[in-house]
């Protein structure tokens, strides 16, 4: 995600970071290339030039905070204006007091329409509420029967009138809900390779005639600016509510990312970061803006684990790491979990600074599939206790797997240099000083990671203490105590 325009980011700010003083006219250089790497990145160019000027008015001749090195401040300036461009936040939806909500689905064909609906039904799901999936969409082929699989593979109602005309449908769909229970209705509309007025009129009535709490905007993000240009269209035909970016995982500019709020003033909603259904994540621009920098996004990955692992199953693993007791079972379920948290390799780019290092390396996500069907091959009590796992053994273990007796030393390997890690990390007290993830998730956040917060401290109080342990240096050397 954003991997070219985080790229030449990085190389802008590596020069920035070198020497205790950046001129004016280094900044300004520096910019440009800001500049070039958004145009590149398919960034609207009215966005761009608008990000550089209020960047240059920033940092020129800012006064520069003695504790912080110039370069970092820069980094800082431009994380907030990424921010400012992509927001604020506005993820909420509107709901209804009184009867089923309705969310119009807009959009153009291609653009990922019918499974951002059934996206956002299991999302709302999840939400303790009671979707409806409409197929409103009766001139593309296959549309139909496309949204009413979908509503099977998720176990949510589905509704669909083939022989009744789109704005009939939404009308009828919406008495039927109120019937059956279901307080919110998503209707999948009718979309076209261009925009025409037939289109937008019939778009139009429906908007009328069910008077939808959100209209959104569903585009393809991976088409940069045409993407930005159709928002701004149906925008101007509809007034949308928002916006849902789709295959933002492929997308490595981000030029409809950055773009599309500042051009349409309307907040960017919700991205799909994957195929499968229950990839959806509401858009949180600081987060973005702490990965398009190369910066991770911990409080995702956080999020992303506490869906995945209870608290007390985290609480059960503590304590065998604590008490010495992990197992190639306990490695066994670990691994499953972090299969359902998404890519290994989306993971570990939300790590802070370890996306950076990942450029140019393939995270092979069938290296976990390999090492699951090692350990699967094992008796429970050879999982419990692998030290007894002798030569014959292996043998076994490797034919069963249809792996090598190499990949299976390895993994063995592998497994106590890890055990050997925990045991070091739990005789050094680090995992008492751990703070849980939950309280990261609480403090105060700075770009790409959470941290606590530090109580400020005045440049005299700093430069008085850094005095005194001159003074204790100076004494320790004369031998003194």
């Amino acid at each position: 995600m954003f991997e070219s325009i985080t790229e030449s980011l990085q190389n802008v700010f590596r020069r920035f970071g070198i020497g205790a003083h950046i001129s004016e006219s280094s900044i300004r250089e520096g910019l440009r290339e800001v500049r070039t790497a958004l145009l590149s990145a398919d960034v609207n160019y009215k966005v761009a030039k608008d990000f550089i000027d209020r960047v240059a008015e920033k940092a020129v001749g800012q006064d520069v905070i003695k504790s912080v090195r110039p370069g970092q401040q820069i980094v800082k300036v431009v994380y907030d204006e990424l921010v400012q461009i992509m927001g604020p936040a506005d993820s909420a939806l509107a709901f209804s007091q009184k009867g089923p909500t309705i969310f119009m689905m807009v959009g153009l064909q291609g653009g990922g329409k019918t499974t951002s609906c059934a996206k956002l039904a299991l999302y709302l799901q999840r939400k303790g509420k009671s979707p409806l999936l409409v197929a409103a969409d009766v001139r593309r082929p296959a549309a139909v029967e496309q949204l009413k699989i979908l509503s099977q593979d998720i176990q949510i109602p589905f509704f669909s009138a083939p022989t009744a005309n789109p704005v009939a449908i939404c009308e009828r769909s919406v008495t039927f809900a109120t019937e059956n229970g279901s307080d919110t209705v998503i209707l999948d509309t009718q979309g076209r390779l261009h925009i025409d007025e037939e289109m937008m009129a019939e778009l139009r009535k429906i908007k009328d005639r069910v008077q939808p709490q959100e209209i959104l905007f569903v585009a393809d993000a991976m088409t940069g600016q045409d993407a930005v240009n159709s928002a701004r269209e149906f925008n101007e035909q509809l007034e949308i509510t928002g916006v849902v970016l789709t295959k933002l995982d492929g997308d490595t500019k981000g030029g409809a990312a950055l773009s599309i709020r500042a051009v349409t003033g309307k907040p960017i909603k919700f991205i799909g970061v994957g195929e499968k259904l229950d990839k959806i994540e509401e858009f949180h621009p600081d987060r973005i803006a702490s990965r398009i920098l190369g910066m991770g996004d911990i409080v995702t990955l956080v999020e992303k684990a506490q869906e995945t692992v209870s608290e007390e199953e985290a609480r059960k693993l503590e304590e065998k790491i604590l008490k010495e007791k992990f197992t190639l079972a306990d490695f066994l379920s670990q691994l499953q979990q972090i299969k359902k948290m998404g890519s290994l390799k989306d993971i570990l780019a939300m790590i802070p600074g370890l996306g950076l290092h990942l450029k140019g390396i393939e995270v092979d996500d069938s290296e976990i599939v390999r090492i699951e069907s090692v350990v699967q091959s094992m008796t429970p009590w050879e999982r419990n206790s692998p030290e007894i796992v002798d030569g014959s053994r292996r043998l076994r273990i490797a034919r069963g797997s249809g792996r090598s007796v190499r990949e299976v030393n390895d993994l063995l390997k592998q497994f106590d240099a890890m055990r050997e890690m925990m045991h070091d990390f739990k005789k050094k007290g680090f995992f008492g000083r751990m703070a849980s993830l939950k309280e990261l998730t609480k403090t105060t956040a700075v770009p790409g990671m959470a941290a606590p917060k530090r109580q400020e401290v005045s440049y005299e109080k700093r430069l008085k203490a850094r005095e005194e342990r001159r003074r204790l240096r100076r004494h320790k050397k004369k031998g003194g105590r």
